[in-house]
């Protein structure tokens, strides 16, 4: 690892932000898999090869229920849809690049911001940018997921509420996007969508039905207002 190479130093500024999100994110998810009673391979597993925060969450539930593969697969692409979108949005910058094909793998939606957003100096090779843009957060990730299982082990039982971080998370992003009123309607759908799911389907698949309403739900009413 080249700390001089031009296009590190062009990146790691950007991703500064990042870093400082994801360890809280990351730390909190380590130590609410420590205090489920996973081993830290569980953690190193998750963290390195799924690498998606929501996803990874919402799998510690998974984990400790029945095994059920179909609803784990349907959950992950429900979950994670938009980075299809990321995906589609990319293939121009991405085309012909060396090292696309971790920059994929790699796309989580701050990578994919900066990346998108970003145009790399005329001075730095635009795969290299993407590059170390791609793996300084991935590389954030997986030391805060790591150190938060390791400290978990030293965190007192009676302290509760880690596995309330990301709800707290979309809580606040809600209300930063509710200060937009053009995405008033869209947010007023999710938490309608949500609400009949609730009154529909069972505990345990209510997660799987409520994204699968607001999918369809978003579809329907996007369609109308383009038609």
């Amino acid at each position: 690892m080249n700390l001089k190479h031009p296009a590190f130093k062009a990146a790691f500024p950007l991703t500064l932000p990042v870093l400082a999100g994801y360890l809280m994110l990351g730390m909190a998810y380590g130590i609410l898999m420590s205090e489920k009673g996973f081993p830290f391979y569980w953690t190193f597993i998750m963290s390195s090869v799924v690498f998606a925060g929501a996803l990874q969450y919402a799998s510690i539930t998974l984990l400790v229920s029945v095994f059920d593969p179909l609803t784990a697969f349907i959950l992950a692409i429900l979950v994670n849809i938009r980075h299809l979108f990321y995906g589609i949005a990319m293939l121009e910058k991405f085309k012909g690049l060396k090292g696309k094909f971790f920059m994929v793998y790699g796309m989580a939606d701050e990578a994919f911001s900066i990346n998108a957003t970003v145009t790399p100096p005329d001075h730095v090779q635009p795969h290299q940018f993407y590059l170390w843009t791609t793996g300084l957060c991935y590389l954030y990730w997986q030391a805060a997921c790591w150190s938060g299982h390791l400290v978990g082990g030293f965190i007192p039982d009676s302290i509760q509420g880690f596995d309330f971080v990301l709800t707290a998370l979309f809580f606040v992003m809600f209300l930063n996007q509710w200060s937009t009123p053009s995405n008033r309607k869209t947010l007023v759908l999710g938490v309608v969508m949500t609400i009949l799911a609730l009154l529909v389907f069972p505990r345990a698949q209510f997660l799987l039905g409520a994204m699968g309403l607001i999918i369809l739900s978003l579809f329907i009413v996007e369609g109308k207002v383009r038609a």
